[in-house]
């Protein structure tokens, strides 16, 4: 599966970098510690139909909307 064809987020943790499907939450390239991963599924859950959407525009080309960050 090339990941550009899945909807997915990219994230970063310090040296960390980790490419998760959007839908499933799984990890698709990358890595961070496990403790990271799990704060990242949580957020995803909670904004997943946010990050949807702002797949299907940049899928698109159009500008995507800021999503609040993970603290």
């Amino acid at each position: 599966m090339e990941l550009s064809n899945v909807a997915h987020i990219h994230a970063e943790y310090g040296k960390f970098e980790v490419s998760f499907e959007i839908e499933t939450g799984e990890i698709l390239s990358g890595s961070i510690p496990n403790k990271k991963i799990k704060l990242v599924q949580a957020w995803m859950e909670i904004h997943q139909e946010e990050l949807i959407a702002d797949w299907n525009l940049a899928s698109k080309g159009d500008d995507v909307f800021k999503i609040k960050p993970l603290r």
